[in-house]
């Protein structure tokens, strides 16, 4: 069955690091466009980044350009998102999504979902 299971959420002092990762499997992984949302808490889900098949092409929210990265591996089927400078705001659940159909901002556009890992930025 499809799966993808993100990792490497944390608490982090604002300015910190962390690098999230999503393994993936039951479906075509080289095939989809991959996704970064969160979901702050009484907040609705909100896009992050997108990476194209190959890696080439990538999407950025404004509010995380220059300071995130999203990248993947194919022969590991794993997509990656590397935040730097973090600030309080970053604070949410992260998610991994998957879409057949084009690279997009809107999640509705996404056909899988992982269950999301935390991310907490606090002093």
């Amino acid at each position: 069955q499809v799966q993808l299971v993100e990792s490497g959420g944390g608490l982090v002092q604002p300015g910190g690091f962390l690098r999230l990762f999503c393994a993936a499997s039951g479906f075509t992984f080289s095939s989809y466009y991959m996704g970064w949302f969160r979901q702050a808490p009484g907040k609705e889900r909100e896009f992050v980044a997108a990476i194209s098949w190959g890696g080439s092409v990538t999407y950025y929210a404004d509010s995380v350009k220059g300071r995130f990265t999203i990248s993947r591996d194919n022969a590991k089927n794993t997509v990656y998102l590397q935040m730097n400078n973090l600030k309080p705001d970053d604070t949410a659940v992260y998610y991994c999504a998957a879409a057949f159909s084009r690279l997009s901002r809107s999640d509705n556009e996404y056909d899988y979902w992982g269950q999301g890992t935390q991310v907490t930025v606090s002093s």
